[in-house]
């Protein structure tokens, strides 16, 4: 059975979250959810 974790919310903390995850876990099956246009991320 796969392994899924959904983040709710795309802020910074969102997509840093679903990083160290797939880090951690790269089996992992990640899913952000986030209600306006854009995702915040770093380069």
């Amino acid at each position: 059975m796969e392994k899924r974790l959904v983040i709710i919310g795309g802020g910074a903390g969102g997509p840093s979250t679903a990083a160290e995850a797939k880090r951690q876990d790269p089996s992992l099956a990640v899913t952000i959810l986030e209600a306006g246009e854009f995702v915040s991320y770093a380069a």
